[in-house]
């Protein structure tokens, strides 16, 4: 039988790598918060960098720290994952889509 713990060292990252990923997070964090705290733009264009660092991030996070890419190997987990991602927008979407419904029918009474 083998050893179920075995693990494939081409698929862990370098030390540079998960520097470049620990630097990039910092980049990506410190951003947005000097936004937020130095407002320069309108609030929804301050909302819309936010959310744009929000999704970059969790991309750099996705490659650098989980090793997400395009390789054949990682293509079921790359699936898996944005199948998760679809279902959990389709969900809150609606979520929203129906509390936002709801909410516009119950004021016009």
């Amino acid at each position: 039988m083998a050893n179920a713990h075995s693990h494939d060292t081409g698929s862990h990252g370098s030390f540079k790598s998960y520097m470049i990923g620990f630097v990039l997070s910092i980049i990506l964090t410190a951003i947005p918060f000097g936004l937020v705290m130095y407002p320069t733009f309108s609030k929804s264009a301050t909302l819309v960098l936010v959310l744009a660092f929000a999704v970059i991030q969790v991309l750099v996070h996705l490659v650098y720290f989980l090793h997400l890419d395009r390789s054949e190997a990682q293509r079921n987990n790359v699936i898996a994952f944005v199948f998760a991602g679809l279902v959990i927008a389709l969900l809150v979407g609606l979520a929203l889509w129906i509390m936002f419904s709801i909410h516009t029918v119950m004021m016009a009474h």
